[in-house]
């Protein structure tokens, strides 16, 4: 027995540590943990019809709302690197008053950004990063938004492993655009064929990013 809990101990730590937490917002001006509503720990979301798909479960309070112009870039940096096979994306969610005072609720959420797969070896083009950046569409309105990010972990066939956070922002400058919005929960249904796939067997051929399209301004 205790040969057997040896042998076991470095798969135990191995899976842990393959688990992560994006723990800070990154923008073309500065880098900062204070406006991200930061995880209790690096344990992924595993129902996507939660309250906790929207930003972890009970993260915790960010102190700093970031103002961040649109048409710049923003991103999130990870506290490891994207060890599970997976797609990712990035959300803005435009709250009814302040971003520090709104819960992520309602259908105020689009996407920016996402990040599928490749084939011809099959993979996702987020795999081994430990970072994630995109642009803040020039068209999006000004005011507070929750910045949202999702790296979905497709390494155990039919169970889904979402890693999240949430990040406090004030977009300026801008536009008018009104782009489809969706909630979350809500976007995506557990039954999606993007969530229930099996990524080893049969290789995929196709593969379609869950939730809706990418909003580009």
């Amino acid at each position: 027995m205790k040969l057997f809990t040896t042998l076991l101990a470095p798969l135990f730590i191995q899976a842990v540590s393959a688990h992560y937490i994006w723990t800070t917002l990154v923008t073309s001006t500065t880098s900062t943990s204070a406006a991200v509503r930061m995880p209790v720990n690096n344990s992924p979301v595993q129902d996507v019809t939660s309250k906790d798909i929207t930003c972890n479960a009970n993260p915790g309070v960010a102190t700093q709302t970031v103002s961040v112009a649109a048409g710049s870039m923003v991103g999130f940096r990870l506290d490891n690197t994207l060890y599970h096979e997976g797609p990712a994306a990035i959300y803005l969610g435009k709250a009814p008053s302040t971003a520090a005072a709104w819960d992520g609720s309602g259908a105020n959420w689009f996407k920016i950004a996402e990040w599928g797969a490749t084939f011809n070896p099959f993979g996702f083009t987020d795999f081994n990063l430990a970072a994630l950046n995109t642009t803040i569409p020039a068209s999006v309105p000004a005011g507070e938004y929750l910045l949202r990010i999702e790296q979905i972990g497709l390494h155990v066939a039919g169970a889904p492993q979402w890693y999240i956070s949430c990040a406090q922002i004030a977009i300026t400058g801008g536009g008018s655009a009104n782009p489809t919005k969706v909630s979350i929960p809500g976007y995506v249904a557990a039954n999606d064929p993007s969530l229930t796939v099996n990524i080893y067997y049969p290789t995929p051929t196709a593969y379609k990013v869950p939730g809706p399209p990418v909003f580009r301004g």
